[in-house]
């Protein structure tokens, strides 16, 4: 025999001990489906009968269609829900009407709100432009940043100092699905394939008071009264507790069903919509399920969340990690913001993003230097370890970090991803009087009570027994966050 055959002889006999293997370990690798007879599956056993699934069988399988067809859709539906849930609360517990703006000033107001910015003021709004008809959004001159997204969170434009007007002022006609095309002078223009829309601002200022007074110059009014524009109401949340965690159990797809009916069928999604139908939830008929759809629907609810919250907190994406070696990702990973990119829609990257979040603008992409925002999360410390309320920590802050406004670090409920509910101020800015290091450096900690021999200005309370992540952020980023020369250290253990 040469030694070329000889060759192509051991291969053949590696590949057919290989095969012969697999088909010992996993019967079903060389085999069809049996005529009669019984198969192992990750979903139990399957029984076939005369080439027919039994009877048995066939209910197995539809239960486990229907099963993971709800659960996929929980992650699918995740911005649509978050909006859902915050509108409804802003209506049933503030009392806020169509075109009523909410502004959240305090931590306090903000307590319901998923991983919401300690800082900065927000003003908030969730018009249905089927009722008000073509809509005029007024922006005061002043440091504020915002944005309308239609009800899939997708941005429709920015506003104030990312958006076309930078900073000057201006008047925005929001235009819904169904508004004829109308292009007044004096406006900037968007239309919205969504009835409804959510409008949100943030005010930038240092100054307290300028800061209240551009809130004060947000107007919303139908476009049809802009000769004699109604005063727009600015309400309180006053104490009252809410919360914008999306519903869990049958109250998610009770919300998901209300909100399919009242808005267009857009053609992405017209595949997930046929896959509702099975489970009663279908455009044009009330949601009415039988006991069957009620207990796949709960149990998928908890299914999809924890997906979710897999997806969210142990994040798998490529790139995702900002520094080589260091724990701190790019939270907000969407690589566009309409959640599409040429081969596909961006699903895990946007149920990741909205189960922690509400929002997002173009200013929020952290791709304009000096502008917008990044944010930056954590979910463990140095060691790979999720971070853990029982335990202190220490974040080091470098010096001269990379923001031409400010940054902030917060921390946030890992269950609610709303701020850790201690009653006291659960973040620190480069704006609070926080003890710095001879060198200009911070640092920062982490712990259920104050350190010893540290400085309480620079602690933040954590709950013993839960969970918790940290988002930091920076304000108008400079160049040295994009070419990466600064770097935040990792959240360390305290010993």
């Amino acid at each position: 025999m040469t030694s070329i055959n000889f060759l192509r002889f051991e291969k053949y006999k590696i590949a057919l001990t290989l095969a012969v293997s697999l088909t010992l370990i996993y019967p079903s690798f060389a085999k069809e489906l049996p005529t009669t007879g019984t198969i192992s599956t990750s979903i139990g056993k399957l029984s076939i009968k005369n080439g027919y699934p039994t009877e048995n069988t066939s209910r197995k399988i539809y239960d486990e269609i229907d099963s993971q067809r709800a659960a996929q859709a929980y992650l699918w539906a995740l911005p649509l829900m978050g909006m859902v849930q915050w509108q409804s609360e802003q209506k049933n517990k503030f009392g806020a009407s169509n075109l009523d703006y909410v502004d959240y000033l305090t931590f306090q107001d903000k307590l319901g709100l998923l991983t919401a910015n300690a800082t900065t003021p927000y003003v908030m709004g969730f018009p249905n432009l089927d009722q008000s008809g073509p809509l005029v959004m007024e922006v005061p001159q002043g440091a504020t940043a915002g944005g309308v997204t239609d009800f899939w969170q997708r941005p429709l434009t920015d506003s104030g100092q990312t958006g076309p007007d930078k900073g000057r002022g201006g008047k925005y006609l929001i235009l819904g699905p169904n508004d004829p095309d109308i292009k007044p002078e004096g406006f900037y223009i968007v239309r919205s394939p969504t009835s409804n829309v959510f409008i949100g601002h943030r005010a930038v200022d240092p100054d307290q008071k300028k800061a209240l007074e551009a809130i004060a110059g947000l107007r919303l009014y139908p476009y049809s009264q802009r000769d004699n524009p109604p005063e727009t109401r600015h309400i309180s949340p006053a104490g009252r507790k809410w919360s914008g965690v999306q519903p869990r159990g049958l109250a998610y797809w009770e919300g998901l069903s209300r909100v399919i009916n009242e808005e267009p069928v857009l053609e992405r999604d017209r595949m997930m919509l046929g896959m509702l139908k099975p489970l009663g939830i279908e455009k044009g008929k009330p949601f009415n399920p039988t006991e069957r759809q009620k207990k796949i629907l709960i149990d998928a609810s908890q299914v999809g969340e924890v997906m979710a919250r897999t997806i969210a907190f142990d994040k798998r994406f490529e790139g995702v990690r900002i520094w080589t070696g260091k724990q701190w990702e790019m939270s907000l990973f969407m690589k566009e913001t309409n959640q599409e990119i040429p081969s596909s829609t961006q699903l895990d990257e946007r149920a990741s993003w909205f189960y922690e979040a509400v929002g997002v603008s173009e200013g929020m992409m952290g791709r304009t230097v000096g502008a917008g925002q990044v944010y930056l999360e954590s979910t463990k410390d140095h060691q790979g370890k999720w971070l853990d309320g029982t335990k202190s920590y220490v974040l080091h802050v470098p010096p001269n970090a990379p923001v031409v406004q400010f940054w902030s670090v917060t921390v946030y409920d890992n269950e609610t991803r709303c701020f850790v509910d201690t009653g006291v101020q659960p973040d620190r800015s480069s704006r609070d009087a926080v003890t710095k290091n001879p060198d200009g450096s911070i640092d920062l900690y982490f712990s259920q009570t104050p350190p010893k021999g540290k400085p309480v200005s620079n602690w933040i309370k954590t709950i013993p027994g839960k969970g918790w992540f940290a988002y930091f952020r920076l304000y108008g980023p400079t160049q040295e966050f994009f070419d990466r020369t600064w770097v935040l250290p990792d959240i360390e253990l305290m010993r």
